[in-house]
């Protein structure tokens, strides 16, 4: 029903749509801010120029079309460790299992291809749909960020998280 494949230059239009949406940007870590198409194109021209470091994948349907987005970013391969983010685009995809899916398969990726031992999180403590769905994929709070993050006029407490390559493969 879904699959992963990688962000592509086509997809760009769909995630500014997203980005530009306020209501989805009050659940991310980060402001809203307005974002135009070419800032978009440079953000995707920075992960072309350093994908060893990133790995950022579409989420689609089975006509390909873009629902979402997941990334392992910060990939440090002397510390075996990468950071996570998802976002899922439109109100009509959410709690249809596609989450669930993206973080079992990048988490797949993320241990099993690219060797890492570790994959972390931070999510504003307010957001508990995602925290129960981290909690769901095996991941362990570690630990509360206090006022970490400024949105919407007021600091917000960050939740961070974390699961090792042992969890994931229940060893």
């Amino acid at each position: 029903m879904y699959r992963l494949r990688e962000l592509e230059r086509r997809d760009l239009p769909e995630i500014n749509r997203w980005r530009n949406d306020p209501e989805l940007v009050a659940f991310l870590g980060s402001p809203f801010r307005f974002i135009n198409m070419d800032t978009d194109e440079a953000w995707f021209e920075n992960y072309q120029a350093h994908r060893s470091e990133q790995v950022r994948c579409a989420i689609t349907d089975e006509t390909d079309q873009i629902l979402g987005l997941v990334s392992l970013v910060g990939i440090n391969q002397i510390q075996q460790l990468a950071s996570f983010h998802i976002m899922i685009g439109s109100k009509e995809h959410q709690n249809q299992g596609m989450g669930s899916f993206a973080i079992k398969e990048i988490l797949n990726h993320a241990f099993i291809n690219l060797n890492l031992h570790r994959v972390e999180l931070g999510v504003l403590e307010e957001n508990q749909r995602a925290r129960h769905l981290y909690e769901k994929a095996g991941f362990v709070l570690e630990g509360i960020k206090r006022q970490a993050v400024y949105k919407n006029g007021a600091f917000h407490n960050l939740c961070m998280y974390a699961q090792l390559k042992e969890e994931f493969l229940g060893e």
